[in-house]
């Protein structure tokens, strides 16, 4: 699994590339995270485990999006791809094959990190 830091470096090029005005500008700069009710592709095959027991699974990429559900030590996690959330950490779009349910993890969560692909915007 890739380390965060390697995640968030092509990020990070991208972001010096571009000009002051397009950091700044609403018109441009598109949200980082994904909102409540959001949905990504499945564009990662990986599968991983959650690192304590009770991990809310959260319908947006924010602590203020409601839990869809929990995931378990015990429950296989099925890795969609991340993005970087409100709070300025990654999270892991995921599906619970152990109960079926689906949303949003932090990969500081994760075993691994969570996904290493990077969700589209």
């Amino acid at each position: 699994m890739m380390p965060l830091t390697a995640r968030l470096l092509p990020l990070t090029a991208a972001a010096a590339l571009l000009s002051p005005l397009a950091l700044t500008s609403p018109a441009t700069a598109a949200p980082a995270h994904y909102a409540c009710g959001s949905t990504p592709p499945d564009l990662d095959p990986v599968q991983g485990t959650g690192k304590a027991n009770g991990v809310n699974m959260r319908t947006g990429s924010s602590t203020s999006c409601s839990s869809r559900g929990l995931a378990h030590l015990s429950h296989t996690i099925n890795y969609h791809c991340w993005t970087l959330g409100q709070d300025g950490s990654t999270w892991t779009y995921a599906r619970n094959l152990s109960t079926g349910y689906a949303g949003w993890m932090r990969d500081d969560l994760l075993q691994d990190n969570g996904s290493s692909i990077h969700c589209p915007r």
